[in-house]
């Protein structure tokens, strides 16, 4: 019982702490690393006496063991992986709205994707994560790791090409959400730009430079300042839906 008991937590904490490894914020370097572990295990230690009975009998030889261990593990990367994927909807947005408001060389730290990036793509992943845990919606992902057990059987490996196609879906699906989040500063970048245009071409004298780039920042700004809000819910609405796939109930 003792060596079954093991067994079985070794098996569900290979999964579970895979995705609490990638899973955004709770993978991020701000977050402790104990408390990262702690919450591991504890999530183990409740899930493995009512996994145990899916779980496949426990193999005769060591090598088997670590397959079955490094399949788990597959799972588990999959499983964070894809929240990570659906999160950087703000790094998308943020960044076309950087190049089409002359803010991309304004750079600030992002703690989600834990780099230098432009200051609206930091204000709308750290804003949109914390909406993920005010919301509750980080629950969505835990409750993922526990239907997964229903979707990638363990003991058997994921499957390469049902796996590379979720990717590069959610991939697409990320890519299209963010440009259509920051369609109305290119649609206003786009008018701003032309109207430029043409008055260099009827006022040469006139330093359309230094005249264009504060008045590109207020515009910019205040139509920042005007879409946030539906902006984040976008971005809120995308991870929602895109881990909705993961649970048993939908």
């Amino acid at each position: 019982m003792l060596q079954l008991n093991i067994y079985g937590f070794l098996l569900v904490f290979s999964r579970v702490g895979t995705a609490l490894l990638l899973i955004p914020g709770i993978a991020s370097a701000q977050f402790p690393a104990r408390m990262r572990l702690g919450l591991a295990l504890a999530m183990t230690f409740i899930l493995t006496p009512i996994l145990i009975n899916q779980l496949p009998p426990m193999p005769a030889q060591i090598p088997t063991l670590f397959v079955l261990i490094a399949s788990e593990v597959m799972a588990g990367a999959i499983l964070g992986t894809i929240p990570m994927i659906l999160i950087s909807v703000t790094e998308v947005a943020g960044s076309i709205i950087s190049l089409s408001s002359g803010l991309a060389s304004t750079l600030t730290y992002d703690p989600i994707i834990q780099q230098q990036t432009g200051i609206a793509s930091g204000f709308l992943s750290a804003t949109a994560m914390v909406l993920i845990f005010i919301t509750g919606v980080h629950h969505l992902f835990i409750q993922a790791i526990i239907d997964s057990y229903s979707l990638f059987i363990p003991g058997t490996a994921p499957d390469a090409g049902d796996t590379a196609q979720i990717i590069a879906r959610n991939v697409a699906d990320t890519f299209r959400v963010g440009v259509q989040m920051s369609t109305p500063f290119l649609l206003v970048g786009f008018a701003y730009s032309l109207g430029l245009g043409i008055l260099t071409r009827l006022a040469p004298q006139v330093p359309v430079f230094f005249v264009a780039m504060p008045l590109q920042l207020i515009v910019s700004l205040i139509l920042f300042m005007l879409t946030v809000s539906g902006l984040l819910l976008a971005a809120l609405g995308h991870v929602t839906e895109g881990i909705q796939p993961f649970l048993l109930v939908n």
